[in-house]
This record gives C-alpha cells, structure tokens and sequence, in this order.
C-alpha cells in the first residue's frame, strides 16, 4: 500500500480522532491558534516514521549507493580540518548489528550523527542574562523561538553586535538545524533560513551544521520523526532539567539512504504534508461550525424565560445529543449551561407553596442579631444595597438576590508556623490538600495535639466548604472542598477560606453549585499577593449570590447531579469511542511499519 492510499484509504480514522486547541496558542507542529487533530498528528509521525525507514518511496537501484555518499562526507571533513575551518572530530565507534533498530533497505546505510555534522553544539546566555538583551540588534533564539515548522521570531530577543561577536561559538548560520535540548520542549527542531544571516542561541538549543554534502531537510525529518524523537527522550541527561550533551547527540544512530533517494523523500513528505494540512483545515472549520452550533442551541437554553419553555428547547438539544456533544470541550460547555440555568432558576419549576427566600434572609438576619448579642460574633459591617443595574437576570418571583457576607462568615486560616508541624496529631488543611471537591491528605502537615486546644476556632466541622484563596482557579478547575467525617480532626491554614452560615437556611451543596457556576468564577478576579493569583475572603463577600427558596435549593441540587451523570456517561462514550480509533490507527501504523 502506497504512502497516499495509506491516508485516503483511511481518512476518517486519521480526521475524527479527538480534536482538541493547543492550550499554548501554538501546536507542537508551530501551526498558531489552529486546531489539532490527533489522528492528523499520529499521520504526520507515520509519514515520516515510512521515510526513515526507506518505506516512503520506492528504491531506484541505479542510485549512488549511500555507502559512496558517506565516504565523500568524511572527504569533505578531512579537507574542513586540513583548511582549520573545524576541529578533528573523534572518531565514532561503529554501529553494532545490536545497535541497529530496524533493518534498511539495500543502497541505505547506517552512521552516527557525528559523522555527517561540521558542528553540534548549544548555545549560550549572555552576561547579565535579560540585562543584556536590547531592542534591536543580533536576534538571539531562545527555545521558545524553535518550532518544527520553522522560527519563530514574534518574540525574539536582540542582544548587541559586541556581544555577538564575543560569543562566537554560539553563531547561527542559514541552514543550520537548531534542536531544543532541554525542558518540556525537547525535541522541537527547525532549520535556519537563508533570510536570516546571522543570530545565536541560547544554552538550551544547540546547533546542528551538516556539511554540504548532506540534504538539511531530510535530516530535519528525521530529527522529527517518532525514531529520533524516541531517542531524543529515552537518552536525555541531566537530574534537574531533562537534556541532550553534545556527546550524546554525536553518537546518534542515523539511517541515510542515497543521495537521490533523500531527494525523493523530502519532496514526498512536503506533499503529504501540504495533505495534511489539508485534511486539518478541512476538520477544522468543521468542528468551528460544529462549535458554533453547540453554543447557539445552549445559548437558547439560558435564554429560556422559564422551565416550560426551556423543557422545550432542552427536548430539541436532546434529541440531537449524539450528535451535538461529541468533544470534550462541548461537554464541558453543556454542565456549565446546566449549572448556569440552575443558578437563574430556571431549571425546576417553582412551588408556590415555597416559602419566599426573602424570608430565609429575614430569619439569617434575626440569626446575626442573636449571635451578635450573646458575643458570639462580631458585628458585621453593613453591606452596599443590590442596585437593579447589578442584578444578573431576572430572578423567579420567590427568589432573592443577596451579597454572600449576609449568608456566611468567610473565615481565613491561621498562619500556623511551619516549625510547629509534626509527624502525627491534627491535620493541617493546606491549599495543597483541596481541589475537584475534595480533600487530599497525600501530602499532610500535623500540629501537636498539645498544641491544638489553642487554635478551636480554627477547627473544621463535616460539611463545612472551603476555597483556596491563592491560585483559586487552576487548569482542572476550582479549587475547593466540602470537608468529610473521614478528614476530621483538622484545622484550617491560612490561604484557605472557609463559608460559616450563619443559620441552615443554605444548603452547603447549593452553594458548592454556584462557585461552580461561571456566575461565581467570572466573578472573581485574582489579584497578586507576593506574585501569586489571589482573591480576599473581602471579594467574595461582596458577591451576588442568587437565592432560591429552601426547599428548591435541593430539587436544583438533585437535577443538577442527575444532568451531570448524564454529562459524565457521554463523556465515557466518547472516550470509549476515542480509545477505539486510536487503538484503530496504532494498527494501521504498526502495519505500514513493518
């Protein structure tokens, strides 16, 4: 089967495999802001898996073999040495039958990677480090600047042309392949332009200059292909930061076929490629107008003035489901719909026989006054009134809409001193053990029981919530818990908020809805405190939180848990079904492999 019937042949497993943005703006491939495909990408890593492997195009056996090519690359660097232009190289041990990891075809050969370089080396930083950096000048590349489809100079530093021409060794010529050696983006390589005349590198790219004789392109695809990028991984150095020593790079086993074929390859893969780029763009506006729609029919739901009508849209997003939530990311989109309709009272129907929120906050009130008077708590500071410019929605008639600080005490931990932790005793609740809900003692600091009588007030009940206040929001969501029986006894730690009511009239896992909700998270707005994202028990306060009567409070928390089942077995399905197709393409790849 040929390189291209491999692809049409197989077309729907390489385009509807899980889709997904790259979260830095920028795919590994270099493409900016597009979106990826999975099985896109394990098809390029086939493609050029085929090419160094001597299976992407057929052998001429009137070419030159690559035995011949070699010997006159190794002429070549014997005249370089003989003129002072480099250093002469040590000479590489031979590959061993055992070293080789697959059988090439006849005319191919294999040698190490020294043998067919002028120059492998990393760069360096300039004295000062950013001190040194200019506005204009040598630009100096950084890994961030190395991707696999080329540089990257949007944010490129520039350091002057004195310091350039002290740091020779770290020099960038056009045709140069530069590979990052160091960090998560080990591996990214690029070849240097012919527009760029001059430039240096940092310590965590080095420089890979071929002699002439060498094709740089088909070099560089072999660099990317998953053969070289398993050696790139598997033989880093380094205990502190992943990377590749010179030393380790000389010594490479490289396939190199004939220097007619390494033609026809290279030409080969630009076609596949500009394929699958294709095929990329193809799926990619699909899946945008596929986005478009998930958010114009979830954005009828919350446009729904009540229950009744939005039953009946929701009976119309749900005769599509298959159809409509069929990523990750319209999952998503769809629980927070659900938690958005839940919190606008919209997703049960009123009981008129309800007694009226704005009773529960009468009663909270009598509650404060009470516990003010017995020296329970202290009197709390009078909040700004809810003008109607504040109010996110209207709300259903038995609802109310009130600032969080009228329904809780936010309470900060205590700053226990790190010297007082011990093996056993109390636990201690960090922000390190809350997060998804839940709290996690892996990593659990103690305070001496002698010690614990002290702190009471900082004592942790069963279902009590608390919040993060630093780093609230991380990439997997809120970081929060509601505190279980098994977690008790423990005591609350600075940086950690816990919600106190002031009477029962709030249903704890109400409240754990709407911090949820983007009502709450769109709400907050981290600060810095001593550089790190931070939010003040203060700002949450301040808050709008919407109040639905007692009793409704539990049917929203009962729909709400019984729509995010049905979310989470979508979300299974899809990853069964995902599972499947990859597993589809690993055999498709292992079969073409070998």
């Amino acid at each position: 089967m040929s390189a291209q019937e491999l692809i049409t042949d197989h077309l729907d497993l390489w385009t509807s495999t899980v889709t997904h943005k790259s979260g830095s703006g920028r795919s590994a491939s270099g493409k900016n802001g597009k979106i990826e495909l999975t099985g896109i990408k394990k098809l390029r890593e086939l493609i050029l898996e085929l090419a160094v492997r001597g299976k992407l195009v057929e052998q001429d056996p009137s070419d030159e073999p690559a035995s011949v090519l070699l010997d006159r690359i190794a002429e070549e660097k014997a005249r370089l040495v003989k003129e002072g232009k480099i250093k002469k190289p040590k000479k590489s041990p031979e590959i061993s039958e055992e070293e080789k990891p697959f059988e090439l075809p006849d005319g191919w050969s294999w040698t190490r990677l020294g043998n067919i370089t002028s120059k492998i080396g990393s760069g360096a930083t300039p004295r000062g480090g950013k001190n040194a950096y200019t506005e204009y000048g040598i630009p100096f590349l950084r890994s961030q600047n190395i991707w696999n489809d080329g540089l990257s100079l949007q944010e490129v530093a520039y350091i002057p042309k004195e310091t350039h021409e002290k740091m020779a060794n770290t020099h960038v010529s056009p045709n140069d392949i530069l590979l990052n050696i160091t960090g998560a983006s080990l591996g990214r390589c690029a070849v240097v332009p012919e527009s760029l005349s001059s430039a240096n590198v940092s310590q965590h790219v080095t420089i890979i200059r071929t002699t002439e004789s060498v094709n740089r392109d088909y070099l560089h695809a072999v660099i990317l292909s998953p053969y070289v990028q398993g050696l790139v991984w598997g033989r880093q150095v380094g205990m502190a930061r992943e990377g590749l020593s010179k030393k380790v790079l000389e010594l490479f086993e490289i396939p190199i076929p004939p220097e007619a074929e390494q033609h026809r390859i290279v030409e080969k893969v630009d076609e596949l490629m500009v394929l699958c780029n294709r095929l990329e763009q193809q799926a990619g506006d699909q899946l945008e107008a596929h986005e478009v729609l998930v958010d114009t029919l979830l954005d009828a739901l919350t446009r729904s003035p009540d229950a009744a009508e939005l039953a009946e849209n929701w009976a119309r997003v749900a005769e599509h489901f298959d159809s409509l939530f069929t990523t990750e990311a319209s999952i998503e989109k769809l629980k927070q719909t659900i938690l958005q309709l839940a919190m606008m009272g919209r997703l049960v129907p009123q009981d008129p026989n309800d007694e009226p929120a704005s009773m529960l906050l009468d009663k909270i009130a009598e509650e404060k006054d009470r516990l003010v008077k017995e020296g329970q708590i202290k009197k709390p500071k009078k909040l700004p009134k809810i003008t109607e410019e504040e109010r996110p929605f209207d709300a259903p008639p038995s609802w109310a809409f009130t600032r969080v600080a009228e329904l809780y005490e936010l309470q900060n931990g205590y700053a226990f001193k790190s010297e007082w932790f011990s093996q056993s005793g109390i636990k201690l609740l960090r922000n390190i053990n809350i997060s998804h809900g839940e709290a996690d003692w892996s990593e659990c600091a103690h305070l001496p029981e002698s010690m614990a009588s002290d702190y009471q007030k900082f004592s942790l009940d069963s279902g009590d919530l608390v919040i993060s206040l630093d780093r609230p929001l991380i990439s997997t969501g809120l970081k929060y818990a509601i505190i279980k029986k098994k977690d008790l006894p423990c005591l609350l730690l600075q940086r950690v908020a816990r919600f106190q009511p002031y009477s029962d009239t709030i249903a704890t896992h109400y409240l754990e809805r709407w911090i949820n909700s983007k009502m709450f998270k769109n709400s907050i707005d981290p600060g810095r405190s001593n550089g790190v994202p931070h939010i003040s028990t203060g700002q949450i306060g301040k808050l709008i939180l919407p109040l639905p009567p007692k009793n409704e409070q539990y049917r929203i928390v009962e729909k709400v848990d019984e729509l995010m089942a049905l979310c989470d077995q979508l979300k299974a399905r899809l990853n069964v079904a995902g599972e499947t197709r990859a597993q589809m393409a690993e055999t498709v790849v292992e079969r073409a492999v070998n």
